[in-house]
């Protein structure tokens, strides 16, 4: 069960599209379902899952019903590829989704993401570049969109500040340069468009919250590496002049 604050599709954006706010709706989410990881192969592996999710709005009604709540079963599938060496790295991954009519009211659809990243060793340095996008057609609910923007997107907008699409495009490119053993200084550059396809989300939030549709941040930060995680520092700013402080933690050690 997870309830949280439904910015990255409605939220209204400040600060020259650098912060989100709430826009006063929120999402509870009940899925229930089963996972089967099937063996590795070579450098691929997949996963292949069934959930019936409910999902519960408060506040602005986003859903594609029209009434408090949506529900469907999803069958998903994903396929990872992983190759890593010491002049680079290689990942790309694909998951697709399909809404299973078990009842008519229920939503039908099929959404699509991939993610594909390529990394090489120039020296001392580390260029890492990534694509990520993705679809959805049929039955789709407000909150179902793409959000780009943000932290892991664009960095220098808010979540979901750039657009909220039924399609999304987001480029990612950053170079790293270790600074001692656990420190290293970064440069990036990203941007993300919804590819026009803002429009034809129900309700078209994007034109209501006056996303722009594309944007671009570029900036540079430090990551700290530590026995219990790697902390990340980004320092980003927008198309709009806008700059903004980013704060994270990854790959934190497990207690048990």
């Amino acid at each position: 069960h997870s309830l949280s604050p439904e910015i990255g599709v409605h939220g209204t954006p400040y600060d020259n599209f650098s912060r989100s706010g709430s826009g006063g709706v929120n999402l509870s989410k009940l899925a229930v379902g089963l996972d089967l990881s099937e063996p590795a192969s070579s450098k691929w592996s997949s996963t292949t899952s069934v959930k019936f999710e409910h999902v519960h709005v408060d506040g602005f009604p986003v859903t594609c019903s029209g009434n408090t709540h949506d529900s469907m079963v999803v069958l998903k599938q994903e396929s990872r590829f992983a190759k890593a060496n010491d002049q680079g790295l290689s990942h790309f991954s694909m998951q697709i989704e399909q809404g299973i009519p078990v009842v008519s009211k229920w939503l039908i659809f099929n959404r699509f993401k991939f993610v594909a990243s390529k990394g090489v060793r120039l020296g001392p340095a580390f260029l890492l570049a990534s694509l990520t996008g993705g679809s959805i057609v049929g039955d789709m609910a407000p909150y179902q969109a793409f959000a780009i923007g943000g932290l892991g997107s664009v960095r220098g907008y808010g979540e979901g500040a750039v657009g909220s699409g039924r399609s999304c495009l987001v480029a990612n490119t950053e170079l790293a340069l270790p600074l001692n053993k656990m420190t290293e200084g970064t440069i990036f550059l990203d941007c993300g468009t919804d590819l026009g396809s803002s429009r034809l989300v129900p309700g078209n939030p994007s034109l209501r919250h006056g996303k722009p549709g594309f944007g671009y941040g570029f900036g540079y930060g430090l990551r700290f590496k530590s026995p219990l995680g790697h902390l990340q520092v980004d320092y980003a700013i927008n198309a709009f002049n806008q700059k903004t402080l980013y704060f994270g933690v990854t790959n934190l050690a497990s207690s048990s």
